[in-house]
């Protein structure tokens, strides 16, 4: 990759990352649609690591307090709102987890393809429209349960078909079982803690047996300007989310999903 690649395509990873827009499919359309060679497992390890950075930074108050809760829930046996979340977020990432291991070869092999990403960008835009529309909008997220966290999680492990966006379809579940949109989001950032960790671990020992060649600065810089991008996503997205609401990502995906049939059709 060159220099403008390496930016470009970091600058996607931190910016769609957390937003309902997917990140994989952004990344996948370069190679296909522009004929960018492929980014190659250090530089995915690499932005993968800074969004996860940014995210955990973010909500480092967040991240502390149920850490610590959590560890107390076990070690003390004191119980909290706090260490309640956590165990829901542990709950929330097997679905996807066990997914991923089961599922991951097939969805590499058969549908990372624009023809699916067109699909599911366009059909999971609409329902967080729907979602949006006629979720009841009232719970915090201190009322979450174990059945809301198995909704949430079961629907995680869908965002392993490129296109549907992790982030998105989370924030659809959340917002279908009647939690505020700023609840939705701030779960569905929390529950992208451990998966992003998971995900960068896995390619982090597949990385350590294939061995690389990698330009380190370029790594470097990816690293950098994911996590920047990602920090300042994150922040914008829940400062105007109760103001302009999904309504213009969904309209974003839609766009993009018939730019993407049309580009098909031709």
């Amino acid at each position: 990759m060159d220099w403008f690649q390496v930016l470009a395509l970091a600058l996607i990873q931190g910016l769609t990352e957390f937003l309902p827009v997917s990140s994989s499919a952004h990344l996948i359309l370069p190679s296909q649609v522009l004929g960018w060679p492929d980014q190659g497992l250090v530089f995915d390890v690499a932005v993968h690591v800074g969004t996860l950075l940014a995210v955990v930074f973010y909500f480092r108050r967040d991240v502390v307090e149920l850490t610590v809760s959590w560890t107390n829930s076990i070690v003390k046996q004191q119980h909290s709102d706090e260490s309640k979340l956590a165990w829901l977020i542990i709950l929330a990432t097997i679905p996807a987890g066990v997914a991923g291991i089961v599922f991951n070869d097939f969805i590499s092999e058969n549908l990372r393809s624009s023809a699916v990403i067109a699909s599911t960008t366009v059909l999971f835009g609409l329902l967080l429209w729907f979602s949006d529309i006629k979720g009841g909008r009232s719970r915090a997220l201190k009322a979450i349960n174990w059945k809301d966290a198995l909704i949430i999680g079961f629907s995680q492990a869908l965002a392993l078909i490129p296109g549907t966006s992790r982030s998105g379809i989370t924030m659809t579940a959340a917002l279908l079982i009647g939690f505020s949109r700023d609840a939705a989001a701030r779960y569905s950032f929390l529950l992208s803690i451990p998966l992003i960790a998971a995900a960068g671990l896995l390619k982090g020992l597949e990385l350590a047996e294939t061995g690389t060649d990698a330009q380190w600065v370029m790594v470097g810089v990816g690293t950098i300007a994911s996590f920047l991008s990602a920090y300042a996503c994150i922040h914008l997205f829940l400062s105007f989310l109760e103001r302009i609401g999904f309504t213009p990502f969904v309209i974003y995906r839609l766009l993009l999903g018939a730019v993407l049939g049309l580009y098909l059709l031709v």
